[in-house]
């Protein structure tokens, strides 16, 4: 769930006078809003305020918040020749800004509740991860089809794993910087899943996102860091590709969209996974009773141990407070 957001009004009031990556850039301000709905609602957790998109920021790739459209990116990578545009930076420096919001906030939760970070998987920038910020990167913006991220896994599969390998160099060293400036719980956003068939998932997701958590432990083991639990949320992933994420084991949580069964799932992948999700973001628009009794079946199919109650993706910006306050209270009475 995207905790802060435009459907908070004060979070509008600091947007009208920031610019979005002001907001994200800047310590303080994003310490700001990431505090606002804890300091609104009953909820159980804190997810820092950045954006996936910081990671291509900091592989040189210019990225715009365009007003009614959405991210956008100027100049995409047209082709594997672009590939040499893209800089390997160095984390501690270029995202400083991400940890030093990380640290300021827990600084201010003082204990109340966890700090969750977060990035995309490669996929996603190509999100915000690795296939999501593949889909980014290649298509510039938000895309309906992906198809000009898509092609690149049948016209140049070679270079699609080496931009995705080069995601996932830049995202296991964020996801530590993050571990280490206070984050308590991991996050990896997928969320172009439903885009990857089982097989290009197996060889394009979750390669990387296996590699994203190994490595990322690895590296926490070696700073005398204790691990912290990681989420992989595949937005749309067909259920054998939920099976493999849960049988790989390499994420303590899958987080699931409003698509999937709970009863389902729970029979499909076991007792021994922790789910996360997964009501409807459009739910939020019934009426406060019916969201109450939603959120209360919700917990009840999926089940109280080993879960996690949530959306089954980001709350939408003009969905009301009062929804809101009754989605927690369905959770909490369940």
């Amino acid at each position: 769930m995207r905790q802060a957001g435009r459907y908070l009004p004060e979070f509008q009031e600091v947007r009208a006078q920031h610019d979005f990556f002001a907001v994200c850039q800047t310590p303080e301000l994003a310490c700001q809003v990431t505090l606002q709905p804890i300091e609104r609602f009953d909820l159980d957790a804190s997810i820092i305020f950045s954006d996936i998109l910081v990671i291509p920021q900091a592989m040189d790739l210019k990225v715009e918040m365009v007003p009614g459209v959405g991210p956008v990116l100027p100049q995409p990578l047209a082709g594997p020749n672009d590939l040499s545009r893209l800089k390997q930076p160095n984390v501690n420096e270029a995202l400083k800004y991400v940890g030093d919001a990380i640290t300021l906030t827990r600084h201010k939760l003082n204990g109340k509740v966890p700090l969750i970070g977060f990035t995309g998987a490669p996929a996603i920038n190509l999100f915000h991860i690795q296939w999501t910020l593949m889909g980014y990167m290649i298509q510039g913006g938000g895309s309906s089809t992906m198809a000009k991220a898509r092609s690149w896994l049948y016209k140049y599969p070679e270079d699609t794993h080496k931009l995705l390998q080069m995601i996932t160099d830049v995202i296991v060293d964020y996801l530590v910087m993050q571990v280490k400036a206070g984050a308590q719980l991991l996050q990896v956003f997928e969320s172009n899943g439903d885009y990857l068939d089982d097989a290009l998932f197996t060889n394009y997701s979750f390669k990387y996102l296996k590699q994203i958590s190994e490595r990322v432990r690895k590296q926490l083991k070696e700073a005398n860091i204790p691990e912290v639990p990681m989420i992989a949320f595949p937005k749309g992933a067909t259920m054998n590709s939920l099976k493999i994420l849960a049988m790989d084991q390499s994420y303590e949580v899958i987080g699931l969209d409003w698509t999937v069964d709970p009863i389902e799932v729970r029979k499909q992948l076991g007792a021994n996974v922790t789910l996360q999700g997964n009501m409807d973001p459009c739910a939020m628009y019934s009426s406060q009773d019916e969201i109450v009794d939603r959120a209360q079946k919700m917990v009840s199919n999926f089940g109280k141990t080993r879960y996690i109650a949530n959306l089954g993706h980001g709350i939408l910006p003009d969905t009301p407070i009062s929804s809101m306050e009754a989605f927690i209270k369905g959770v909490h009475s369940a």
